[in-house]
């Protein structure tokens, strides 16, 4: 058996006295939806609705919420990159997003070229276990439009699981028009989700159209969804990191119980990204300590409820590929991943509060979740790898490098670095790289090493008439 590790931020009956407060809240405040229909469905099932807002019954919310799976698959477009979300499984995404890329100290738009190359490295990165989403926004593609060639990129050049569109309900059934014909039509896909999207409140207490069309669409397809929750402490939520947790709660449970109001037992993941508001400037700070407070606060909720968690990542405020950028992410990365957390969105590439990504940060990131995943793994220990016989035959003073013992455990007992330097002084002297020039070279090597998984050419025929008739529509 390996040791595990465990870290728990709130009692027992704090976990409580947020879920009491968050009811509480959904009754006697409620939720202010702005898709219709969603409210149409809420009302239907016999919850209050007044004037755009839906009050919901507690024991109704616990309901639904119960009816949600623990654990569920993705099923991948190759077998082998299929993922399980929940239990104790981790499952690593990269950034999402971001509108520039930092590159040599510059920020600079991200463009066509950056999306591909973002997407090569999803694709080869030992680390990273889904392909991703909106990698970055293209500004070199119609933003009426990029969203379809983003999907298809993910489809024809990655064989990983990828994230769908949340540009409202026409996004989300554009998402599932391009997957149905390459997991083998409708039913099929429905009855093994291939995509997760991720589907954002707005806090306080408060739903879109567009997110909330795009979270009806996949639940009605059976396609997972994560409900997540963005309370800046401070600003759009109380100081108060309970408060915030109260209204973040609240805001959740109300999108998970309209997912399963459409169709009970779709695969829904308890969704955090809060964080504190920066009171000096004003701005958002996505790294901080309060922000793994929440981060782990957050997993524990989502155990509350029997519920896969998302949060965190490779978060940080900072501009460029520094020290405040490995400090600040790996503490980020550090918090969900002992706490617990099923999946980590923006784990690798992010800078400046989501608004960028780099391709060395990419790579840096990349190392630091390598570790974490070694360090959750925790030690194995039985009678093989306790060793005393070994020990015994070795003895006082002498080594253990010429044993079988050493030979047949140390490669997966030790995790190899991607990134990290270990040569000696005079040779690092020698080379005089720094971290970020590592990253750049180890970069270009996986973006190098990438390989064209390949696709049917019919389905690729299918799939970009589809989008061609798409984008007809789109831009009338």
């Amino acid at each position: 058996m390996a040791s595990q590790v465990s870290l728990r931020v709130l009692s027992e009956d704090g976990v409580q006295q947020i879920h009491d407060s968050s009811l509480r809240l959904l009754q006697e405040v409620g939720i202010e939806i702005e898709y219709e229909p969603a409210l149409d469905i809420l009302r239907a099932a016999g919850q209050r609705v007044d004037s755009g807002r839906a009050y919901f019954d507690p024991e109704y919310v616990q309901k639904m919420v119960a009816q949600a799976p623990e654990q569920f698959t993705l099923y991948a477009r190759d077998p082998k990159f299929n993922v399980e979300i929940g239990g104790d499984n981790l499952v690593f995404a990269p950034g999402y997003g971001a509108p520039f890329v930092i590159e040599k100290g510059k920020r600079r738009a991200s463009n066509w070229e950056d999306y591909m190359n973002f997407l090569k490295l999803a694709h080869v990165a030992q680390d990273i276990d889904i392909s991703g989403g909106m990698l970055v926004e293209p500004n070199d593609l119609d933003d009426r439009t990029r969203y379809l060639d983003a999907l298809y990129a993910h489809i024809r050049y990655s064989t990983k699981c990828p994230m769908g569109s949340s540009y409202g309900a026409e996004g989300a059934n554009d998402t599932m028009g391009l997957l149905s014909p390459v997991f083998g039509g409708r039913d099929a896909l429905k009855a093994k989700p291939a995509v997760i999207t991720l589907i954002n409140t707005i806090s306080p207490l408060k739903l879109d159209a567009r997110q909330t069309g795009a979270l009806v669409e996949y639940a009605k397809m059976n396609q997972a969804v994560i409900i997540a929750s963005l309370v800046m402490a401070g600003s759009t939520g109380p100081a108060t990191l309970a408060g915030c947790m109260a209204v973040q709660n609240a805001e959740v449970l109300a999108g998970i119980t309209l997912a399963q109001t459409v169709n009970p037992g779709c695969p829904v993941v308890y969704g955090s990204a809060s964080s504190v508001t920066d009171m000096h400037s004003g701005s958002v700070s996505i790294a901080n300590g309060e922000a793994g407070l929440l981060a782990a606060a957050a997993a524990q909720m989502a155990k509350f409820y029997g519920l896969p968690s998302r949060s965190g990542g490779g978060l940080t405020d900072a501009k460029t590929v520094d020290g405040q950028a490995g400090y600040e992410s790996a503490v980020m990365l550090m918090s969900p991943v002992t706490a617990g957390t099923n999946i980590i969105l923006h784990t690798a590439g992010i800078l400046q509060y989501w608004l960028c990504m780099s391709f060395e940060k990419f790579v840096l990131d990349a190392e630091i979740a390598g570790i974490l995943r070694r360090f959750k793994r925790g030690i194995k220990i039985d009678e093989d790898s306790l060793a005393v016989e070994v020990v015994a035959k070795v003895g006082p003073g002498n080594h253990f490098l010429n044993q079988m013992h050493t030979r047949k455990h140390h490669k997966t007992e030790f995790r190899k670095p991607l990134l990290s330097d270990r040569q000696s002084y005079e040779g690092w002297v020698a080379e005089s790289l720094t971290a970020e020039d590592r990253a750049s070279q180890v970069c270009r090597k996986l973006i190098n090493a990438y390989q064209d998984p390949g696709l049917d050419q019919s389905l690729q025929k299918e799939l970009q008439s589809y989008i061609e008739s798409r984008k007809e529509e789109l831009l009338k």
